[in-house]
């Protein structure tokens, strides 16, 4: 199987390329976006040295149904698929803060509450809660988006102290970012699935909020199984999910968790299968749909194939 890590295309009226840890966003004439997700995989905001195969197309195709389900609760910038891995939209210029939404008490939040910390950015948290019991209600706890190295944890309080964002602004953000994880929430009950947390990204164009990059895929949410969740919390075992987590897990285990001078594990082929088979687990799983695999060969032209057959219609 192949992995597709590196695009460097270059398309009629391209005026701009970024590259984040997953995506490669090219705008087209300052309006027009086609962002391709690649088989990058990162973890601890590491970018890891070797692709997933159909890694991206999973990612692009749970966020395309996704935002296609939730265009009531806020307009977002897509507007077509022309590839598996690639989602063309409107240009927008993204806030500089992360919304981040967690359900259930796991992952980073875990780790900061195992250290004794009862406050999340600036959100009190309750005394005595085990690892993945529920919070009374899901609470909101921003990061900034870092450009290189780690998002950061942030409070309301200091995005509106910094400008990162205006009252206005940051109160519609956060009132999308409720009824966004209670769609979600929904959605994935429907299919046997708790959404435990997640983030969204928002940008404006024309002094509009729309809802940007991806939702609800494995890389920005982590899923938990619903079957026998009562029983695996009150026994302290730990949960069956569907998430990036075990990647996570599977790197600390072998002395890597994203710190300075850190190398990361040699990933070899049978794990790099394995998280393969996952990620199409859980596209099968929170869409209820049988996953079909693109051929492998020939990704890149394809995509630009593809991508140059869009513009030409636009």
């Amino acid at each position: 199987m192949s992995a597709i890590v590196k695009t460097d295309y270059h398309f009629p009226g391209q005026t701009d390329f970024y590259k984040g840890k997953i995506r490669d966003v090219y705008t087209i004439n300052g309006q027009l976006m086609l962002m391709v997700v690649t088989d990058r995989i990162s973890a601890f905001d590491v970018v890891l040295p070797r692709g997933i195969p159909y890694k991206g197309q999973v990612l692009n195709q749970i966020a395309a149904k996704f935002l296609d389900a939730t265009t009531d609760i806020v307009p977002n910038w897509k507007t077509a698929a022309p590839d598996p891995m690639v989602t063309a939209g409107i240009y927008c210029e993204p806030f500089k803060v992360e919304m981040v939404i967690r359900g259930y008490l796991c992952g980073h939040a875990w780790r900061e509450y195992k250290k004794g910390r009862r406050s999340l950015c600036g959100v009190p948290l309750p005394e005595g809660m085990k690892e993945n019991e529920a919070f009374p209600e899901p609470i909101i706890t921003p990061t900034t988006k870092a450009t290189i190295g780690h998002d950061e944890d942030i409070s309301k309080e200091e995005i509106l102290k910094q400008d990162l964002l205006n009252p206005s602004d940051y109160e519609a953000l956060e009132s999308y970012t409720r009824a966004l994880f209670k769609r979600g929430s929904e959605m994935a009950r429907e299919r046997g699935l708790i959404l435990v947390d997640t983030k969204y990204e928002f940008g404006k164009s024309d002094d509009k909020i729309y809802l940007i990059d991806e939702i609800h895929t494995p890389d920005s949410s982590r899923y938990f199984y619903l079957d026998g969740y009562r029983e695996r919390l009150q026994a302290g075992k730990p949960q069956k999910q569907l998430s990036k987590e075990f990647v996570r897990e599977w790197l600390m285990d072998k002395g890597f968790n994203g710190e300075k001078g850190q190398t990361v594990p040699d990933m070899h082929d049978n794990f790099i299968q394995q998280v393969s088979d996952r990620y199409i687990e859980l596209f099968e799983k929170i869409t209820g749909e049988k996953f079909i695999k693109t051929p492998t060969e020939n990704i890149r032209r394809r995509i630009e194939d593809n991508c140059l057959r869009f513009l030409k219609g636009v």
